[in-house]
């Protein structure tokens, strides 16, 4: 039996069952593995922002070097600031509308979250 429930582990693969940096599923190649949450979400936080909009973009199964990757395509075609937080990329701005249109083209299956 795998395990149910832990704090110390962080993220854990939907598919090896493994914590998420030591997954072995995923290959050099960029395989990608959908998360056990099923899509991707982008929503739109204001909280603790000091009254300014970001779009997050959480859910999405790549390693850091790549989703600083995308962060860089998704701020270029947003035209606006941004950068990664943890596991998930913040764009300034509500672009939610323009990044779900741009992740779905690139394979993943996103979805707008939120209001």
């Amino acid at each position: 039996m795998g395990i149910v429930y832990s704090t110390g582990l962080g993220t854990i693969c939907p598919g090896c069952r493994r914590p998420a940096a030591g997954c072995v599923c995923r290959t050099a190649s960029g395989n990608k593995v959908q998360p056990a949450g099923g899509a991707v979400r982008v929503l739109r936080e204001k909280q603790g922002r000091g009254g300014k909009v970001v779009s997050v973009i959480t859910g999405l199964p790549l390693n850091a070097e790549q989703l600083a990757t995308l962060a860089g395509e998704l701020k270029r075609r947003c035209g606006a600031g941004g950068g990664v937080a943890g596991t998930n990329i913040e764009i300034q701005g509500d672009h939610r509308d323009t990044l779900v249109a741009e992740l779905l083209k690139r394979g993943f299956s996103a979805k707008r979250a939120g209001g």
